[in-house]
């Protein structure tokens, strides 16, 4: 057995007796490099348990400001709201949008115009066209009571009614004015241009003075009857106004 013994250790590999000569000090070797790690992962678990610790609470998402809020506006007016004779991407109300957001305002326009309506007509329907929970209300009506030489005192009783029908329900409203055409005569115009801007003043509402303001009496910016913009016109009319509804949307979201 003796001479089996020493024969066997005698055919061992060199190799093999190098590496159990030699396997303490690698594992020396690997346990040094692994202490790091292992402090590593304490300091992880040290972490979490902050995380997660009653005595460091998490801290609250920032919540967003007012003016980053989203804003809901009602356009309530005639044609010239409801866009008269042009595809639905060109009427006011959804050019106006689209220009304020690319100003960086997050609003969304409620397009609420009937073509024909008087200011009489936008009064008998305006609780079901003003839903509840909208912020503000741009009115534009009065051209059909001009064109049809309704008189300015229907006008503005009719006007200040819906002034006071939406300031009820803490609506803000913001105000678009009518000229008289020339023809109407200028006894007729004196009543009926006084109407916007006086309202304005008693109920402290903006006042866009002139709704067609650059495209009134333009050709090119009015379609065939001569009345009402061109998609062109329209862009005008917005470009125009647009100062105007940017100070309504800051007294909305400082109120």
């Amino acid at each position: 057995m003796d001479c089996f013994l020493k024969k066997h250790r005698s055919l061992q590999s060199p190799t093999l007796q190098h590496a159990s000569s030699s396997l303490p000090h690698r594992t020396s070797q690997i346990i040094r490099q692994l202490r790091p790690l292992a402090r590593l992962a304490r300091t992880i678990v040290f972490l979490s348990f902050l995380a997660v610790s009653p005595m460091f609470p998490a801290i609250p998402a920032r919540a967003a400001s007012p003016a980053e809020k989203e804003i809901t506006l009602v356009a309530f007016g005639d044609s010239l709201t409801a866009g008269y004779g042009l595809r639905q991407d060109e009427a006011f109300p959804v050019v106006l949008e689209k220009a304020l957001r690319e100003r960086g305002h997050r609003v969304t326009i409620i397009n609420a115009g009937v073509s024909g309506d008087t200011v009489q007509a936008g009064l008998e329907r305006i609780d079901w066209s003003i839903p509840d929970g909208v912020d503000g209300v741009i009115v534009e009506l009065g051209a059909n009571d001009m064109l049809r030489g309704i008189d300015p005192a229907i006008t503005r009783a009719n006007l200040e009614a819906i002034v006071q029908r939406l300031e009820s329900r803490s609506i803000p409203v913001m105000l678009t004015g009518m000229m008289a055409a020339p023809n109407l005569g200028q006894s007729y115009a004196d009543k009926f241009n006084v109407i916007f801007p006086e309202i304005s003043k008693k109920y402290s509402l903006i006042l866009y003075p002139f709704f067609i303001d650059g495209t009134a009496g333009q050709r090119s910016l009015n379609l065939p009857d001569g009345i009402h913009p061109t998609g062109e016109g329209v862009k005008i009319i917005v470009d125009r106004i647009l100062p105007s509804v940017e100070a309504f949307l800051t007294r909305i979201t400082t109120r």
